[in-house]
Protein backbone atom coordinates (compact mmCIF):
# COMPACT_ATOMS: atom_id res chain seq x y z
CA UNK A 1 0.00 0.00 0.00
CA UNK A 2 2.89 2.76 0.66
CA UNK A 3 3.44 2.84 -3.52
CA UNK A 4 0.06 3.85 -3.96
CA UNK A 5 0.07 6.13 -1.43
CA UNK A 6 2.98 7.71 -2.82
CA UNK A 7 1.60 8.58 -6.50
CA UNK A 8 -1.62 9.69 -4.79
CA UNK A 9 0.63 12.11 -2.90
CA UNK A 10 2.40 13.43 -5.98
CA UNK A 11 -0.72 13.41 -8.62
CA UNK A 12 -2.29 16.29 -6.98
CA UNK A 13 0.87 18.63 -7.71
CA UNK A 14 1.36 17.27 -11.33
CA UNK A 15 -2.26 18.31 -12.05
CA UNK A 16 -2.15 21.74 -10.69
CA UNK A 17 1.13 22.52 -12.57
CA UNK A 18 -0.58 21.11 -15.91
CA UNK A 19 -3.74 23.42 -15.51
CA UNK A 20 -1.44 26.31 -14.68
CA UNK A 21 0.20 25.58 -17.90
CA UNK A 22 -3.08 25.64 -19.69
CA UNK A 23 -4.36 28.80 -18.20
CA UNK A 24 -1.18 30.88 -18.87
CA UNK A 25 -1.03 29.52 -22.89
CA UNK A 26 2.16 28.21 -22.73
CA UNK A 27 0.32 25.46 -24.11
CA UNK A 28 -1.88 26.58 -26.27
CA UNK A 29 -2.53 25.24 -29.67
CA UNK A 30 -0.62 27.03 -32.33
CA UNK A 31 -1.78 29.05 -34.93
CA UNK A 32 -2.10 28.64 -38.38
CA UNK A 33 1.31 28.91 -40.71
CA UNK A 34 1.33 30.61 -43.97
CA UNK A 35 1.83 28.10 -46.72
CA UNK A 36 3.34 29.16 -49.94
CA UNK A 37 2.23 27.05 -53.13
CA UNK A 38 4.96 26.99 -55.99
CA UNK A 39 5.57 29.90 -57.92
CA UNK A 40 3.66 32.03 -55.03
CA UNK A 41 6.99 34.93 -55.01
CA UNK A 42 6.91 34.91 -58.74
CA UNK A 43 3.26 35.66 -58.59
CA UNK A 44 3.63 37.99 -55.92
CA UNK A 45 6.78 40.04 -57.74
CA UNK A 46 5.15 39.48 -60.95
CA UNK A 47 1.54 39.53 -61.16
CA UNK A 48 -0.58 36.96 -61.07
CA UNK A 49 -1.86 35.32 -64.81
CA UNK A 50 -5.07 36.30 -66.19
CA UNK A 51 -5.64 32.57 -66.57
CA UNK A 52 -5.13 31.22 -63.21
CA UNK A 53 -6.68 31.16 -60.42
CA UNK A 54 -4.83 33.17 -57.57
CA UNK A 55 -2.70 30.34 -54.99
CA UNK A 56 -4.11 29.02 -51.69
CA UNK A 57 -2.26 30.92 -48.83
CA UNK A 58 -3.38 30.60 -44.90
CA UNK A 59 -3.18 33.48 -43.26
CA UNK A 60 -1.11 33.93 -40.64
CA UNK A 61 -2.04 35.67 -37.83
CA UNK A 62 0.77 37.04 -36.74
CA UNK A 63 1.65 39.02 -40.06
CA UNK A 64 5.01 36.87 -40.48
CA UNK A 65 7.70 36.75 -43.46
CA UNK A 66 5.35 36.29 -46.28
CA UNK A 67 3.01 38.78 -45.65
CA UNK A 68 5.27 41.95 -44.92
CA UNK A 69 6.70 40.98 -48.36
CA UNK A 70 3.54 40.93 -49.98
CA UNK A 71 2.48 44.28 -48.34
CA UNK A 72 6.17 45.71 -49.59
CA UNK A 73 5.56 44.66 -53.09
CA UNK A 74 2.09 45.89 -52.79
CA UNK A 75 3.02 49.33 -51.43
CA UNK A 76 5.83 49.70 -53.65
CA UNK A 77 5.21 52.02 -56.94
CA UNK A 78 5.00 50.14 -60.58
CA UNK A 79 8.10 51.41 -62.15
CA UNK A 80 8.42 51.74 -65.92
CA UNK A 81 10.93 50.59 -68.30
CA UNK A 82 11.56 52.43 -71.37
CA UNK A 83 11.93 50.54 -74.57
CA UNK A 84 15.73 49.54 -75.45
CA UNK A 85 16.27 50.65 -78.65
CA UNK A 86 17.64 48.29 -81.72
CA UNK A 87 20.88 49.77 -83.79
CA UNK A 88 20.79 47.62 -87.01
CA UNK A 89 23.92 47.41 -88.97
CA UNK A 90 23.90 49.44 -91.97
CA UNK A 91 25.14 47.34 -95.29
CA UNK A 92 28.61 48.24 -96.27
CA UNK A 93 28.87 51.18 -98.85
CA UNK A 94 29.57 50.51 -102.59
CA UNK A 95 33.44 51.11 -103.27
CA UNK A 96 33.38 54.59 -105.07
CA UNK A 97 35.67 54.48 -107.99
CA UNK A 98 37.44 58.54 -109.07
CA UNK A 99 35.36 59.44 -111.70
CA UNK A 100 38.83 60.91 -113.88
CA UNK A 101 40.10 57.57 -113.42
CA UNK A 102 41.80 56.86 -117.06
CA UNK A 103 41.40 53.37 -117.93
CA UNK A 104 44.31 51.22 -119.55
CA UNK A 105 45.34 47.51 -120.59
CA UNK A 106 44.33 45.17 -117.57
CA UNK A 107 41.28 47.18 -116.49
CA UNK A 108 37.92 44.96 -115.73
CA UNK A 109 34.42 46.70 -116.82
CA UNK A 110 31.34 46.21 -115.88
CA UNK A 111 29.43 47.30 -119.71
CA UNK A 112 25.19 47.78 -118.69
CA UNK A 113 22.98 49.15 -121.23
CA UNK A 114 19.50 49.15 -119.84
CA UNK A 115 17.34 46.90 -121.56
CA UNK A 116 20.01 44.96 -123.27
CA UNK A 117 20.35 41.80 -121.74
CA UNK A 118 23.10 40.33 -124.52
CA UNK A 119 25.27 43.88 -124.64
CA UNK A 120 25.17 44.23 -120.27
CA UNK A 121 28.58 41.81 -119.67
CA UNK A 122 31.81 42.34 -118.31
CA UNK A 123 34.50 43.24 -120.11
CA UNK A 124 38.31 43.43 -120.02
CA UNK A 125 40.67 46.07 -121.83
CA UNK A 126 43.38 43.87 -123.96
CA UNK A 127 46.70 44.64 -124.12
CA UNK A 128 45.67 47.02 -127.34
CA UNK A 129 43.57 49.32 -124.80
CA UNK A 130 40.27 48.38 -126.68
CA UNK A 131 36.92 46.64 -125.64
CA UNK A 132 35.01 44.15 -127.60
CA UNK A 133 31.49 44.40 -127.98
CA UNK A 134 28.69 42.49 -129.22
CA UNK A 135 27.43 44.64 -132.78
CA UNK A 136 29.59 47.03 -132.82
CA UNK A 137 32.83 45.34 -132.11
CA UNK A 138 35.62 46.70 -130.60
CA UNK A 139 36.16 49.99 -128.59
CA UNK A 140 39.04 52.25 -128.04
CA UNK A 141 39.32 52.46 -123.62
CA UNK A 142 42.39 53.42 -123.19
CA UNK A 143 43.20 57.04 -122.18
CA UNK A 144 39.29 57.46 -121.52
CA UNK A 145 37.29 57.59 -118.38
CA UNK A 146 34.45 55.49 -117.53
CA UNK A 147 31.86 58.09 -118.34
CA UNK A 148 34.05 59.08 -121.94
CA UNK A 149 33.65 55.31 -122.48
CA UNK A 150 30.14 55.13 -121.88
CA UNK A 151 29.52 58.01 -124.38
CA UNK A 152 31.72 56.23 -126.73
CA UNK A 153 29.60 53.51 -126.60
CA UNK A 154 26.19 54.82 -126.55
CA UNK A 155 27.06 56.78 -130.20
CA UNK A 156 28.09 53.41 -131.36
CA UNK A 157 25.04 51.85 -130.67
CA UNK A 158 22.67 54.92 -131.47
CA UNK A 159 24.32 54.34 -135.03
CA UNK A 160 22.02 51.82 -136.82
CA UNK A 161 20.97 49.74 -133.76
CA UNK A 162 19.28 50.88 -130.59
CA UNK A 163 17.36 54.10 -131.22
CA UNK A 164 18.06 55.50 -127.54
CA UNK A 165 20.96 53.60 -125.58
CA UNK A 166 21.60 53.97 -121.82
CA UNK A 167 24.82 52.95 -121.31
CA UNK A 168 27.04 53.03 -117.58
CA UNK A 169 30.20 51.52 -117.28
CA UNK A 170 32.14 50.73 -113.78
CA UNK A 171 35.09 49.67 -112.68
CA UNK A 172 34.69 45.86 -112.06
CA UNK A 173 38.48 45.50 -110.99
CA UNK A 174 41.54 47.95 -111.54
CA UNK A 175 44.35 46.91 -113.44
CA UNK A 176 47.30 45.43 -111.15
CA UNK A 177 50.06 46.73 -109.94
CA UNK A 178 53.91 46.09 -109.46
CA UNK A 179 56.85 45.74 -106.68
CA UNK A 180 60.06 44.42 -106.95
CA UNK A 181 63.33 45.49 -105.01
CA UNK A 182 63.71 44.48 -101.11
CA UNK A 183 60.52 43.33 -100.19
CA UNK A 184 59.54 39.17 -99.11
CA UNK A 185 57.62 38.41 -102.13
CA UNK A 186 57.99 40.87 -105.13
CA UNK A 187 55.69 40.25 -107.99
CA UNK A 188 52.66 41.51 -109.32
CA UNK A 189 49.45 42.35 -107.35
CA UNK A 190 45.73 43.24 -107.81
CA UNK A 191 45.27 47.13 -107.05
CA UNK A 192 43.34 47.98 -103.72
CA UNK A 193 41.66 51.52 -103.45
CA UNK A 194 43.69 54.36 -102.30
CA UNK A 195 46.97 52.23 -101.71
CA UNK A 196 49.92 53.64 -100.32
CA UNK A 197 53.82 52.78 -100.91
CA UNK A 198 53.69 51.34 -97.52
CA UNK A 199 50.74 49.40 -97.78
CA UNK A 200 51.43 47.93 -101.43
CA UNK A 201 55.16 46.98 -99.52
CA UNK A 202 53.02 45.09 -96.50
CA UNK A 203 51.02 43.39 -99.33
CA UNK A 204 54.20 42.02 -100.42
CA UNK A 205 55.70 40.92 -97.33
CA UNK A 206 57.31 43.70 -96.21
CA UNK A 207 60.64 45.05 -96.41
CA UNK A 208 63.34 42.52 -96.70
CA UNK A 209 66.58 42.18 -94.14
CA UNK A 210 68.63 44.72 -96.69
CA UNK A 211 65.59 46.74 -97.41
CA UNK A 212 66.69 50.74 -98.29
CA UNK A 213 63.47 52.18 -96.37
CA UNK A 214 64.37 55.61 -97.24
CA UNK A 215 64.41 54.83 -100.80
CA UNK A 216 60.98 54.01 -102.73
CA UNK A 217 61.40 54.32 -106.29
CA UNK A 218 57.74 55.00 -107.68
CA UNK A 219 57.17 54.88 -111.74
CA UNK A 220 53.94 55.52 -113.24
CA UNK A 221 52.62 56.20 -116.72
CA UNK A 222 49.98 57.82 -118.42
CA UNK A 223 48.96 59.28 -121.85
CA UNK A 224 51.83 61.84 -121.49
CA UNK A 225 54.38 59.06 -120.80
CA UNK A 226 56.30 57.54 -117.86
CA UNK A 227 57.91 59.50 -114.65
CA UNK A 228 60.03 57.79 -112.03
CA UNK A 229 60.78 59.45 -108.65
CA UNK A 230 61.94 59.01 -105.22
CA UNK A 231 59.32 58.75 -102.92
CA UNK A 232 58.24 58.81 -99.39
CA UNK A 233 56.39 55.57 -97.72
CA UNK A 234 52.73 57.66 -97.76
CA UNK A 235 53.00 58.75 -101.66
CA UNK A 236 49.75 57.35 -103.35
CA UNK A 237 49.74 54.36 -106.04
CA UNK A 238 47.87 54.53 -108.53
CA UNK A 239 47.04 50.89 -110.86
CA UNK A 240 49.76 50.17 -113.28
CA UNK A 241 52.58 51.87 -111.36
CA UNK A 242 55.68 49.73 -110.41
CA UNK A 243 57.40 50.42 -106.77
CA UNK A 244 61.21 49.62 -106.66
CA UNK A 245 62.41 49.29 -103.16
CA UNK A 246 66.32 49.53 -103.29
CA UNK A 247 68.97 48.13 -101.14
CA UNK A 248 71.36 49.30 -98.31
CA UNK A 249 75.12 48.28 -98.57
CA UNK A 250 75.42 48.83 -94.83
Amino acid sequence: MAPVRVARVFRLPITAIMTALVLTGCMRTPGPVAVVQPGDLDSMAYGQPNNSAPPGVAADAGGGAIAALRSSFAAAPARAYAPIPVVYAAAPAPVVYDAAYHLDAGDKLRVVVYGQEGLTNTYAIDAGGSITMPLIGAVPARGRTPAGLAAEIAARLRNGYIREPSVAVEIEAYRPFFILGEVAAPGQYPYVPNMSVESAVAIAGGFSARARRDRVTLTHTDASGSMRTVVPLGTAVSPGDTVLVGERWF
